[in-house]
């Protein structure tokens, strides 16, 4: 059985400089996986390059075995890789329950997009949604008016009622309170296993709650890979990511 997501040797340079430098990695089904490493470490670039928003100079990707390799990123998305970025993108003046009606409808057209074409099946997927993501009571809340981490989670609503194979997380923390980073945690924690989830992030009391396994990215390249003891107590990692005072 082919593995969710694969890279081999994935490497994309700009202007010379290179930003992923021969990139391996294996996600199996279901896995949670964390890509971890300081600000310039080529985290968001790799899943730029996963997604499709940017082409690579070298090496493959695999979604499920099928060879999507510098693919648009329209095609990556229909074949099954949903992706949620640091800041929320969500339609404002629409409801939350709006919102995951139009993200569920696979029809094009006006009046299904309206939430005129779903179906009752439809319905009970934005209502199990609404409460996966703690929504529920939101649900005729004008999206606008929500609080910073409520648009997070609404957005990750948004990705996976599309019932992605592939989850790739940019920072789904980004911005959020103590509290907030916690509910965030117990959200991903439940889609462990339902979804192939990859991870970018900084935050380790947060990776701390959800990390099965982690890849430490450093300028580019893969760095150690691990559980999250074994990354904690890599000297290369303390020294190239977490620096003089260990990790925090």
């Amino acid at each position: 059985m082919p593995a969710a997501l694969e890279t081999r040797d994935l490497t994309v340079q700009f202007s010379g400089l290179t930003a992923v430098d021969d990139v391996s990695l294996t996600v199996e089904s279901g896995e949670l996986r964390v890509l971890l490493g300081a600000n310039g470490a080529g985290k968001t670039t790799l899943m730029d390059l996963v997604s499709g928003k940017i082409k690579s100079t070298g090496g493959r990707v695999f979604i499920d075995g099928v060879d999507v390799t510098n693919w648009e990123e329209y095609r990556i998305a229909r074949i099954g890789v949903g992706r949620k970025f640091q800041i929320p993108s969500v339609f404002r003046e629409l409801t939350v329950g709006q919102n995951l009606a139009i993200a569920s409808c696979e029809s094009v057209a006006i009046s299904s997009n309206l939430g005129f074409g779903l179906s009752r099946k439809q319905y009970r997927h934005i209502d199990e949604t609404l409460e996966l993501v703690g929504l529920s009571a939101a649900s005729n809340r004008t999206a606008g008016n929500l609080s910073h981490g409520e648009r997070q989670w609404l957005e990750l609503g948004i990705v996976i009622i599309q019932n992605p194979k592939v989850l790739l997380l940019d920072e789904p923390t980004a911005g959020m309170t103590q509290a907030e980073t916690h509910k965030t945690a117990e959200i991903i924690k439940q889609l462990r296993g339902r979804y192939t989830i990859v991870v970018v992030e900084h935050d380790m009391a947060f990776i701390r709650e959800i990390a099965e396994r982690i890849t430490v990215m450093h300028l580019g390249h893969v760095l150690a890979e691990g559980d999250i003891a074994a990354i904690e107590n890599n000297p290369e990692v303390r020294a190239a990511y977490l620096g003089n005072n260990g990790i925090q």
